[in-house]
């Protein structure tokens, strides 16, 4: 890209406010990113509640999509900041979709700029999580699970059963109160669930994703489109077909990415994106079925 682009780029930005959509300290880590690369001065909304968009323990049931409801969350913060530069993110946390015995944070962040027609994502799905839950039948079984999943830096939440929303303890870091929710649950239902609070603020390890997230966003934004120049020229396509190395048949590693425009519809196709021409036949279908 070149300085001239770039240079365009910093012109729509620099000096700018941008609200970042969150409750849960967000902020933090995704404002010293972007102001330094973007050139805004980042702000998040007090009192601001992202929870009624849906919530990691049930109580609010996320109506949509991760993309309309991230979507939604910037839009609205940006109406209640009464600003046109808006950032936010939204975490899902599950199986991964390929390794199904290893848990993900699925993480999407998203950059809108009203005033000159901008919507720019990113998306990181890492394996590096400590999402987990459990029924638990005894106090040595609860301090064991707070271990394996780095409490007490990590929060806990316990509550009476995993489908049940009416008893819920959030944002446990005291050993002392684990074991006084755990006991008073127990002894008023028989039975506890623990999982781990996946509230940004309550996760340094989730924390550490939004802020390796915030990076990808922001060069995603100074990507510009080298017809329009306009930013957020990112790849759209991961096309297959390398060859094999062997018997030079296409594979179903990635042979080239596509980069579009979303304001003049340039495109571009990049070959072979991970510097390799050829494909090991260990990855080929005919030379290792």
């Amino acid at each position: 890209m070149s300085q001239t682009i770039t240079s365009q780029a910093e012109k729509l930005f620099a000096g700018r406010r941008l609200v970042i959509a969150t409750m849960h300290a967000k902020e933090k880590v995704i404002a010293p990113v972007i102001e330094q690369i973007i050139g805004v001065s980042c702000f998040a909304v007090e009192n601001f509640d992202t929870d009624r968009l849906g919530t990691f323990t049930g109580e609010v049931e996320r109506p949509d999509d991760p993309l309309n409801t991230v979507r939604k969350k910037c839009l609205t913060a940006m109406d209640a900041a009464h600003c046109d530069l808006g950032i936010a993110s939204e975490g899902s946390f599950g199986a991964h979709p390929v390794s199904f015995f290893i848990p993900a944070d699925d993480e999407l962040m998203i950059f809108i700029d009203r005033k000159n027609g901008i919507e720019v994502t990113a998306r990181e799905l890492s394996t590096s999580t400590n999402f987990r839950a459990e029924e638990i039948k005894s106090e040595q079984q609860l301090l064991d699970f707070a271990q394996a999943v780095g409490f007490p830096s990590h929060a806990l939440i316990l509550r009476r059963s995993h489908q049940d929303n009416t008893s819920i303890i959030k944002g446990i870091t005291d050993p002392a109160v684990l074991k006084a929710s755990y006991h008073a649950l127990n002894n008023a239902y028989g039975e506890v669930w623990a999982e781990t609070d996946m509230r940004a603020m309550y996760n340094p390890t989730r924390m550490n994703v939004i802020a390796g997230l915030a990076q990808k966003l922001a060069a995603n934004i100074m990507s510009c489109c080298p017809n329009c120049h306009m930013p957020g020229f990112n790849m759209t396509e991961a096309k297959t077909g390398l060859p094999c190395e062997y018997c030079h048949s296409p594979t179903r590693s990635t042979l080239s990415h596509i980069y579009a425009c979303k304001h003049c519809a340039h495109r571009e196709e990049k070959m072979y994106p991970h510097g390799k021409k050829f494909c090991d036949p260990m990855y080929c279908d005919l030379c290792n079925p």
